[in-house]
């Protein structure tokens, strides 16, 4: 499916994201970011197994929920010095990609 391969993407740019980081940051920001990425995929896998379409709607609508906690936290860290305009850009750019995707498959899944 391709909005969780989006989704892989994303954690991947999350997690190399993230590293450079303060040490500081390891077991916040950081780890709430990660955490939030990586609940985008496994919300739709979690949802893809279950058996029937109303589970897995709530599921991607819990993917969606992830991608608002992550938006916001790439806005935390930018305003707090932590990546730069072109990392906000770019991350901000995937994630309301992988918010388009996810709502066009509620709509799909919905008919």
């Amino acid at each position: 499916m391709q909005v969780w391969q989006k989704g892989i993407e994303l954690v991947k740019e999350i997690y190399s994201t993230t590293r450079g980081f303060p040490k500081v940051e390891l077991f916040g920001l950081s780890n709430q970011m990660r955490r939030s990425a990586v609940s985008i995929p496994s919300n739709i896998a979690e949802g893809w197994m279950r058996q029937h379409t109303k589970e897995y709607i709530q599921f991607v609508y819990h993917s969606l929920g992830s991608c608002g906690e992550l938006n916001t936290q790439v806005i935390i860290a930018h305003d707090l010095g932590y990546i730069d305009d072109k990392t906000d850009e770019n991350l901000s750019e995937h994630i309301n990609h992988i918010i388009r995707m996810l709502r066009n498959l509620i709509k799909g899944l919905q008919k």
